[in-house]
């Protein structure tokens, strides 16, 4: 069965500037130690879902690397409005992101990733738990703050397990994005899980919005999922809160 993203060794980029005390990018440990002992049960029942045809929301783009897009991230609400959200196993050189990519077109071009800020429990661990990621972009020559052009979401901590979500992904394979209406449930202790279909490698750091609010992206657990119909994400709690102040001050 698929996976969200290879389990591959996290690097250092040395072109990205870690923001906040004690943020650091992994430069040796790997995603498969994060799963020793732990993990949340599989799930039995998964809730109910709906998919949509709707398009994703212009915050929500495709993470570029060498050419290929191979992640998702959204815009996340900030001062400066320059702030972006995915998973920290997408996390690599080299990143750009494309807000509203869609058909093989980035109608707002690409922005480069110039900071990555992640927990220090993922540096050390890989802790599925801790597997989100911000991301500082801009885009040469363009004074504009993203934010001003694609709008975001805030981001939503300690709001419980249960919520109505949209689900935003961009397989690797296409070049659109694929979207699901689902009901999320609890799965291990900070864990969330949802049922939604066709959810494979790629979609990793897709946002989890409920009423305006990102309570989570595709990650965490197997790193987001071992079948593409059942994604998981780190539970959104003071650990996110705090690695979001260190970043927006």
């Amino acid at each position: 069965m698929a996976i969200k993203f290879p389990r591959t060794a996290l690097t250092a980029a040395a072109a990205l500037l870690v923001l906040g005390t004690g943020l650091v990018l992994g430069t040796g440990t790997t995603a498969d130690d994060a799963y020793a002992e732990g993990a949340p049960a599989p799930v039995t029942t998964p809730p109910a879902v709906t998919t949509s045809a709707k398009p994703a929301a212009s915050p929500i783009g495709a993470l570029f690397a060498d050419e290929s897009h191979f992640c998702t991230a959204s815009v996340v609400h900030s001062a400066a409005g320059d702030l972006v959200l995915t998973a920290a196993h997408c996390v690599r050189d080299g990143m750009a992101f494309a807000p509203g990519y869609h058909d093989g077109v980035a109608p707002l071009g690409m922005w480069a990733v110039t900071s990555v800020a992640v927990a220090d429990g993922w540096t050390s661990s890989a802790d599925p738990d801790l597997d989100f990621a911000f991301l500082t972009v801009r885009q040469a020559g363009n004074p504009a703050a993203l934010e001003s052009l694609t709008g975001a979401n805030v981001l939503g901590t300690n709001r419980g397990f249960e919520h109505r979500i949209t689900l935003t992904g961009y397989p690797d394979t296409v070049d659109s994005p694929v979207v699901c209406d689902g009901d999320t449930a609890r799965s291990g202790t900070y864990q969330l899980r949802v049922a939604c279909p066709g959810f494979p490698d790629g979609t990793s750091g897709g946002p989890w919005v409920a009423d305006g609010a990102v309570i989570g992206v595709i990650g965490g657990y197997q790193l987001g999922g071992d079948t593409p119909d059942v994604s998981y994400s780190a539970y959104f709690d003071d650990d996110i809160a705090k690695l979001y102040a260190s970043v927006t001050g």
